[in-house]
């Protein structure tokens, strides 16, 4: 027999329906609203069968032991520092492994901005499940929603709540677009490289080789997790760096130019306007004048 909760050490809350129409109908919780949330520790026995699903979308985060999904006769593994999403009105069934129950965080949310997450996260609207690139993180996040939750019911506490929630689904659908950690992990090296050197020169093959991959792969995984090509990024981290400049000091634009890795003034320029759609000079005007 599944257990629904019940386990030592467990928390758990529910929003009263009444309540969550309520507050599905107002903003800024019509945007987002967490309707329950919990977590269940060493929960043997633990499992909840739905066959017309839930209205909210789940998020199920396993951080010790294992379970298990099935939905539509496909079987879903779920092991620790992964997250299992379950989008709302999907038939769907998971239960703790009988040898090693899962421990599990976890949360339902509804409202207008959910349907714009699972676009990122399940874009063919089945389960999907997601390895977390900071498991902690994720963790801290839904303990805190759990906690706006336990505090009290008032509005003030649901939108805390909900910033918490939209937060957690934030981070899973950022994880999904990166993929996982051991195909990240090259490009989160380099972005780390390019943000401390970025007044540098860029050299793809060198990025390429310090990540042991082929410039070609790399080029492809970096444009995958950042939707820039690697030229483009560190034009972008040099580009915020001269509006920095810009505003808080007195230098001139050559000075500027320089201090972000471009020697030629009038190129400097010319990389500026295609980012900002003005000059350094006119930028540093219109900010004085705002």
């Amino acid at each position: 027999m599944l257990l629904p909760d019940g386990f030592p050490g467990q928390r758990l809350r529910a929003l009263p329906r009444p309540l969550v129409a309520a507050a599905l109908r107002r903003p800024p919780t019509a945007g987002l609203l967490v309707t329950d949330a919990g977590y269940f520790p060493h929960a043997a026995n633990h499992g909840r069968r739905r066959p017309e699903g839930t209205p909210e979308v789940v998020v199920i985060v396993c951080v010790d032991g294992v379970g298990h999904c099935e939905v539509e006769g496909r079987r879903t593994t779920v092991r620790p520092g992964h997250a299992l999403v379950l989008p709302p009105d999907q038939p769907h069934a998971y239960w703790a492994d009988p040898v090693q129950p899962w421990t599990i965080w976890w949360l339902h949310a509804a409202g207008a901005q959910v349907a714009q997450v699972l676009a990122v996260v399940a874009p063919d609207g089945r389960e999907q499940l997601v390895e977390l690139h900071d498991l902690y993180r994720a963790v801290s996040t839904i303990d805190d929603t759990i906690g706006f939750l336990e505090r009290d019911e008032t509005v003030p506490s649901l939108i805390s709540a909900s910033g918490t929630g939209g937060a957690l689904l934030a981070q899973v659908a950022a994880d999904t677009v990166a993929g996982g950690l051991r195909a990240s992990e090259p490009v989160r090296q380099a972005h780390d490289y390019l943000r401390r050197n970025f007044a540098k020169p860029v050299r793809v093959t060198e990025l390429a080789r310090t990540a042991g991959l082929s410039p070609s792969h790399f080029a492809a995984l970096f444009r995958a997790t950042t939707g820039h090509g690697v030229v483009e990024y560190t034009k972008r981290l040099r580009m915020a760096r001269a509006r920095e400049l810009l505003i808080t000091s007195s230098r001139d634009i050559a000075a500027i130019g320089a201090a972000v890795g471009y020697a030629d003034p009038f190129y400097f320029s010319r990389q500026f306007r295609t980012v900002h759609g003005c000059s350094p000079s006119e930028y540093r005007t219109l900010h004085r004048q705002s």
